[in-house]
């Protein structure tokens, strides 16, 4: 956690940025939200699956996520995608990292050849972009996905694998 902290909060910091630069989300709403980010942070153990626009969305509701992705499909050309509907490749259950899925609310959910398909709630994060984008080889190709599908699919992903580790 610690090694990543950094990058939770950096890519929490440039999305309020983002979703205030974008009008989704009023000034007074991203302090609040990230008042109660700073409390969840410094009081759960499991910190790593706190994001700031989880506070938005759901407990603030300061913010529509379907606004997000309209925003998100209109002005960046992204598609969506809903990963809990997404048949996992073998090749990238492997090497997946969920601390880092979770830091920045972005799951790769596809690779072919030399490109690799992302799908994430954190798109408008530069922060979230620039670490997938330097991390990965090739071709990146980014899909808009909602917290809820994001947060499922990480989830079952990690019981999944903890299952399998005890059999």
């Amino acid at each position: 956690m610690a090694s990543l902290k950094p990058l939770i909060m950096r890519a929490n910091r440039l999305l309020g940025a983002s979703l205030v630069e974008k009008e989704l989300v009023s000034i007074d709403d991203l302090d609040e939200a990230n008042d109660r980010f700073a409390e969840l942070v410094s009081s759960e153990s499991n910190s790593m699956q706190i994001s700031l626009l989880s506070i938005l969305v759901s407990e603030k509701q300061s913010i529509s996520e379907d606004d997000l992705l309209e925003l998100l499909v209109e002005d960046y050309g992204l598609g969506l995608v809903d990963v809990r509907n997404v048949e996992y490749p073998d090749s990238l259950k492997k090497t997946l990292d969920t601390k880092v899925c979770w830091a920045t609310l972005t799951v790769p959910f596809d690779h072919l050849e030399d490109t690799t398909y992302l799908a994430s709630a954190y798109y408008l994060s530069p922060a979230a972009r620039t670490y997938w984008e330097e991390k990965l080889d090739g071709h990146v190709v980014w899909f808009a996905s909602t917290v809820e599908s994001l947060t499922d699919f990480l989830e079952k992903f990690e019981s999944s694998a903890v299952a399998a580790a005890t059999n």
